[in-house]
């Protein structure tokens, strides 16, 4: 079986290394995963191209994340970041632990050699046992967007994504989200062969917004999941009103949507054909959409409850495709 997700950071690959175990554990294989990751959070910081949903991915799926945090590398130190602030080098908003460096030094050399994003992260992959896993991690886009952050007022100002989410923790009221580079991006290669050849295409619960939002804003993206024979199955981030975690909510007030996992449902309506829902909003309907509640809470609380979640996603899937 052949597997697409799209995803950004923590929740979804949280979801993916739950789902990695699902796979793991039934007799039908063999099973591939290919995850097309969102690069609009992207940011360079002290001259090195930092990605922080790609590297989540890696460390997650890799057996290196921090776990409390969901992000950054266990056991990381931060003498690095330490040394730059006594200089006084900013920001200094956006902490990089020194193993993480590491990661970014090795990306900006190789994209300074003139190595696409893509085989930038096929190389960061390999260190991390992603193919022996049979996992293919592909950025959405090898050229370069950031995900820029209007803030409303009287005179708006632009700031980049990072600093409103790390920074401002998404409280300054907003006026728009503006993607720079989008209007010259193209689909990575392997993007679109992904969508349209898969079995199954997942959405974790990732942010709608910021992170599968900007994916599916990527030339040729909306318009593969559309034309897919694969069921398209998402798992809602939304669970009675709140998001699981981050600032979901904020995102979605900033496009004039409500917090509800029937209004996310809905900005996915052109190619969405299942959605699995926690019991909390059981009863929601969205025209042309099956919806499912989880037999439980939307919680990944562990690497097994994550796997739960995923078998019921691909539960939601095979009972798509039946007549």
């Amino acid at each position: 079986m052949h597997i697409t997700a799209l995803a950004g950071g923590v929740g979804g690959a949280r979801f993916l290394r739950g789902l990695r175990q699902h796979l793991d554990g039934r007799d039908d294989g063999p099973h591939d995963l290919t995850i097309i990751g969102n690069t609009g959070d992207d940011i360079t910081l002290f001259g090195l191209r930092v990605c922080p949903d790609l590297d989540t991915l890696l460390y997650t799926l890799g057996g290196g994340v921090h776990e409390g945090q969901g992000w950054g590398r266990a056991e990381d130190t931060f003498s690095v970041q330490g040394e730059l602030a006594a200089y006084g080098a900013v920001p200094q908003w956006f902490r990089l632990g020194d193993l993480d460096i590491a990661t970014h030094i090795a990306r900006s050399q190789w994209l300074g050699q003139g190595a696409t994003l893509s085989q930038v992260t096929e190389r960061l992959a390999h260190r991390w046992g992603l193919p022996e896993q049979r996992i293919r991690l592909l950025p959405m886009t090898d050229s370069p967007v950031e995900t820029h952050v209007v803030l409303a007022g009287d005179e708006p100002s632009a700031i980049h994504f990072q600093e409103w989410w790390v920074r401002l923790q998404a409280s300054a009221p907003v006026d728009r989200f503006v993607v720079a580079g989008m209007d010259r991006a193209a689909a990575a290669p392997g993007v679109l062969d992904a969508i349209r050849e898969a079995d199954v295409v997942l959405l974790p619960p990732s942010n709608p917004v910021v992170s599968i939002g900007i994916i599916l804003g990527v030339p040729g993206v909306r318009e593969a999941l559309r034309g897919t024979a694969a069921p398209v199955v998402g798992v809602s981030p939304i669970i009675g009103g709140a998001p699981v975690r981050g600032h979901a909510d904020a995102c979605l007030a900033a496009i004039g949507v409500e917090s509800s996992s029937a209004a996310v449902a809905g900005l996915y309506t052109d190619f969405l054909d299942g959605w699995l829902i926690d019991p909390a909003d059981r009863g929601i309907t969205v025209p042309g959409v099956r919806i499912v509640d989880h037999d439980g809470p939307l919680l990944m609380t562990s690497v097994e409850t994550a796997a739960g979640i995923a078998g019921a996603a691909l539960d939601l899937a095979s009972a798509l495709r039946s007549p």
